[in-house]
């Protein structure tokens, strides 16, 4: 790919494209930050629950996860601006549409799918549009700024859910983005369109490979806390003696195996492909890209986790939520601007170790700290180690994944990159959100049978009804739902302090499992270069 304009952050026209692209970076990280913050208030609002919230914050990473390898090739196609540009008008229309939400299936439509397949053309569109628009010597500081715009998307959301939430509603939010959106068309009329040296030819039956793999794979992770990871659940599908979720993930990676086949199928008759399999050859390359995978995965299952302690377990409002948020917020933006000015020399793969520590021992301090006395004060110093952590790994990882391949490939290897950041949000939610559940349920359940002060017909009711897994509740949910069956006082008392326990035994499971991903990603880092790319560039 040849740059199709000379432009520098130091005139006019660079600094309106880097705020278009930064822009468009921005909006792509607020949704998932700003919607953690508010799950129980939208839930009640759109006449849902927590577990159905989940589903769809799952669901819109989920399809960008899908789209952005054939989004990427669409840019390609049909040329990056235009891309980036079309991208944003579906993106706007999802907002609105979000906005507007009466009910789940709706939100689904908006959030999910539309806004999903917007992202999945923006994204890959901005890697390429980078390069198109500033000279070799500039792209890094220009990449390094889009990448800063993410951190402070995620580190303002939570306060802007707060307020949102609070004072007016989540739904402004959403209507916010779209005039983004339109400010964002505005200023693209700048961009110079980054012109591919060829014309590229869309893999179709790649493309398909590739989402229904993924797709069904993160489908049955998703649909694990309903219906069991391998024992099905009372009334749940069974799949000879089986439960579905084991199914769906061995079917979801032949697909995604069978696609790796197909690729490397078409490179060997000179046709091209969807993905270049050489590329997972590269052990730069795919250093960076677990690591962003591990990334996400605990970044998003700690965004999901947190708030629903802070706003269901001790009852905070969205806006003081998203104050208790904001110490992970500030350490990560910290990190992510501050390591790359001050250690421009650091070795990365001492840099990543060193996240990935921070955030074990967040994750491992914030399990410890919870207890049935604890307050909101307890999440303070874990979350700034884990945004520490985060932060670091943001501030490495993008140049040691695009320095990884020759700059012609940068829009690839873009989509590839996007496609597993959003694979691994997804499941980290789903991981998270599933054993938190499965936890809650048989910690609750435990507690209730062990009672003696809770008539066996209760026990019996509750082990039939919670038998797909019981909903994370406050303790004035649940209060208002035993006076309406009409529960007497010992059992109201005993289903409280169920509560309460099962509540804190659910997170602490969560936590730990996305420790134990932390702890993970460390095997994996011998992969990661240990000099700057600029200095060792392959």
């Amino acid at each position: 790919m040849t740059p199709t304009a000379d432009t520098n952050e130091g005139s006019t026209t660079g600094r309106i494209v880097l705020l278009t692209l930064a822009a468009g970076q921005f909006l792509m990280a607020l949704d998932s930050s700003v919607m953690n913050v508010s799950i129980a208030t939208v839930a009640e609002d759109v006449d849902s629950t927590v577990t159905g919230i989940q589903g769809a914050i799952t669901a819109y990473t989920l399809v960008m996860a899908m789209l952005m390898i054939p989004g990427g090739k669409v840019g390609a196609l049909i040329g990056r601006k235009r891309a980036f540009m079309i991208g944003c008008c579906v993106y706007g229309c999802g907002s609105l549409t979000t906005s507007l939400a009466p009910n789940l299936p709706v939100l689904l439509v908006g959030w999910a799918l539309l806004e999903g397949i917007g992202a999945a053309l923006i994204l890959p569109a901005i890697v390429a549009l980078v390069a198109g628009n500033f000279t070799v010597e500039r792209r890094p500081a220009a990449y390094g700024l889009v990448a800063a715009a993410g951190a402070v998307a995620i580190a303002v959301g939570p306060l802007v859910g707060g307020v949102a939430t609070t004072y007016f509603s989540w739904r402004w939010v959403f209507a916010g983005e779209v005039v983004l959106v339109l400010g964002i068309l505005l200023l693209a009329r700048r961009v110079a369109d980054a012109v591919p040296d060829r014309r590229p030819r869309i893999d179709l039956v790649g493309a398909v490979l590739s989402a229904l793999g993924l797709g069904i794979f993160v489908f049955g992770v998703l649909r694990s806390s309903q219906w069991g990871w391998f024992r099905p659940k009372p009334d749940a599908p069974s799949w000879w003696g089986v439960s579905p979720v084991v199914w769906l993930m061995l079917a979801g990676l032949l697909l995604i195996w069978l696609f790796l086949r197909w690729e490397t199928r078409l490179v060997g008759r000179g046709r091209e492909p969807l993905v270049d399999p050489a590329l997972l050859g590269n052990k730069q390359l795919t250093g960076g890209l677990t690591m962003f995978f591990f990334q996400y995965l605990v970044q998003m299952g700690v965004f999901f986790v947190v708030p629903l302690y802070l706003s269901v377990a001790l009852g905070l409002s969205a806006l003081k939520t998203g104050a208790r948020i904001l110490p992970l917020s500030l350490t990560l933006l910290a990190a992510a601007i501050l390591i790359p000015r001050l250690l421009p020399d650091v070795s990365p793969r001492r840099v990543v170790r060193f996240g990935i520590l921070s955030m074990f021992a967040g994750a491992v301090i914030l399990m410890v700290a919870l207890d049935a006395d604890a307050g909101a004060e307890v999440v303070t110093i874990p979350l700034l180690l884990i945004g520490l952590g985060m932060g670091a790994l943001a501030s490495q990882l993008g140049s040691v994944t695009v320095s990884a391949v020759p700059d012609e490939q940068s829009a690839e290897v873009g989509g590839v990159q996007n496609s597993v950041t959003n694979l691994g949000a997804s499941i980290g939610t789903a991981l998270a959100g599933s054993l938190l559940i499965a936890t809650l349920t048989t910690s609750f359940l435990t507690s209730i049978e062990q009672n003696p002060a809770v008539p066996d017909s209760v026990k019996t009711q509750a082990n039939v009804q919670l038998q797909s897994g019981a909903p994370f509740l406050s303790d004035a949910q649940l209060k208002t739902a035993l006076e309406d069956a009409d529960a007497s006082p010992a059992v109201t008392d005993a289903a409280l302090d169920a509560n309460t326990e099962a509540r804190l035994d659910g997170l602490k499971a969560a936590l730990a499992v996305l420790a134990l991903a932390a702890l993970l990603a460390l095997f994996f880092t011998q992969r990661i270069p240990t000099t700057q790319p600029g200095s060792a560039k392959p």
